[in-house]
């Protein structure tokens, strides 16, 4: 299938956006004048901005390319499955007040699970962390590269390094208030452009037509009872928690928000978040009647709105999936540098750093991490479903350490180390022995019954004063 944008006007795209948010980063840049203004934007981020932040960096390109993906694979489940992802901000609402409240001077999850459980459970969680980490910001960089070839033809390889060095080049100059001011904007892009998308695809394929072609050609998409996409919904959901209770991007977004923000932020944009992932993957149920050939299934959604809507479609979703990718990608950089900074340098290896120390460090491990990621990018080994949820049974067995932590006082430091352990290696197990669609789900059992045994075999008594006195 011929490329609907040429090589040359993918380039020009490229190079205005990359231009603008660059340009964007250093002008915001400038208003950061201490660490906490670097990494947190002032610790005072209002409403409007706090719930856009929010929304658009949990709409990445996992979900305007890989929903699509699943709904070609596993039908209507993999649509709504995706969807659930919502339920993770939603339930993060009350977390983020209650984590401003225990530790309104704090900089990373690392700090609450060093404080609350010990350096044995501190230093299992930056290893899940990262491995996270590492797993999201590779799938980030794959979609870049991805996207770019699919609706132009350019090496996937250019097209992943170029968005790479931008959102490393503006969110290495501005820090979070660039992330976040960026984001406010790509929002808007987002949510237009995918619901312009979506009623294109109606309207030119028609829903009767769309209807009849999977019946007749991929009858199991329309199957609710298909097995495997049961699965999926249920280990999406605890995926989904899982994410956002153990990664820094939401936990600096809590400690950047004003007092009373974060609760309100994450639950508006959980429920604006619900429905892109179904608009976007509804698009996938369009390429059988448009006979498409799909290479990879996370290609779909670009080769069907390129399909239906030539170089003006794919100049939209490329404009939409640039900004999901950038929504996202610079929001973890940030997040991830902030946590190998304060938890890695300053926690590890130089205890004494000052703060101007840590932003100069900060800075080199943005560099540092865009370099990493596009080494790791380089070698496209597989789909970015299969990598992405290769992480999942890492970030599931960490949902009960945080939640129990957070409001229980017995909760055991064993036994949230012991849970996050085993959590994550069968988890692992399920994932290479019964497939990627439950490794989330027995990780997350397993970290529960680990825990809540240990624990009320321990009879431990946590005092929360001890996170009230790390205020200063």
């Amino acid at each position: 299938m011929n490329p609907v944008l040429s090589p040359s006007l993918a380039f020009v795209i490229l190079i205005i956006f990359g231009l603008i948010w660059v340009g964007f980063g250093y002008w915001l840049g400038r208003r950061n004048k201490s660490l906490s203004d670097y990494m947190l934007a002032g610790r005072n981020v209002g409403l409007a901005l706090a719930t856009a932040t929010a929304m658009a960096t949990w709409v990445t390109s996992n979900t305007t390319m890989t929903a699509p993906q699943l709904t070609y694979q596993l039908g209507v489940w993999g649509m709504v499955g995706y969807s659930l992802g919502a339920v993770g901000l939603i339930l993060f609402s009350p977390l983020a007040t209650r984590i401003k409240s225990l530790l309104p001077q704090g900089y990373t999850s690392g700090d609450f699970i060093r404080l609350r459980y010990g350096k044995l459970a501190w230093r299992i969680f930056l290893v899940i962390s990262f491995c996270y980490a590492f797993g999201w910001l590779v799938s980030l960089g794959m979609a870049g590269g991805i996207l770019v070839n699919a609706l132009s033809g350019i090496d996937y390889r250019i097209g992943m390094s170029v968005i790479l060095i931008v959102c490393v080049g503006y969110t290495l100059l501005g820090g979070l208030r660039a992330v976040i001011a960026t984001d406010f904007i790509q929002t808007l892009i987002i949510v237009a452009g995918v619901a312009a998308v979506a009623w294109l695809v109606i309207d030119n394929v028609g829903i009767e037509s769309l209807h009849s072609s999977v019946i007749e050609r991929r009858p199991m998409l329309l199957n609710l009872l298909f097995p495997a996409s049961i699965m999926f919904l249920f280990n999406n959901l605890l995926f989904g928690v899982g994410e956002i209770f153990h990664s820094n991007v939401w936990w600096s977004r809590a400690f950047a928000f004003g007092e009373g923000i974060g609760g309100k932020a994450y639950l508006i944009a959980g429920f604006m978040w619900l429905p892109i992932p179904i608009v976007a993957g509804f698009i996938a149920l369009a390429a059988p009647a448009l006979g498409l050939t799909v290479p990879a299934a996370d290609m779909v959604g670009p080769l069907v709105a390129g399909e239906i809507m030539g170089a003006t479609g794919g100049i939209l979703v490329f404009v939409v999936i640039f900004s999901a990718l950038a929504s996202s990608l610079d929001s973890l950089l940030a997040a991830t540098a902030d946590l190998l900074t304060q938890d890695i340098y300053r926690g590890h290896i130089n205890p004494s750093a000052t703060d101007a120390q840590c932003q100069i460090a900060g800075k080199w491990v943005i560099l540092g991490l865009g370099a990493f990621t596009w080494l790791l990018c380089f070698p496209r080994i597989t789909t970015l479903a299969s990598l992405l949820y290769f992480t999942g049974a890492f970030v599931a067995s960490a949902i009960w350490p945080i939640v129990f932590g957070l409001y229980f006082r017995r909760t055991s430091a064993l036994g949230a180390s012991l849970g996050m352990i085993a959590g994550s290696c069968l988890g692992l197990l399920a994932y290479f022995t019964i497939g990627f669609y439950v490794a989330a789900l027995v990780s997350c059992a397993v970290s529960l019954l680990t825990i809540v045994t240990v624990s009320a075999l321990r009879n431990e008594d946590f005092d929360f004063q001890l996170l009230e006195n790390s205020r200063h």
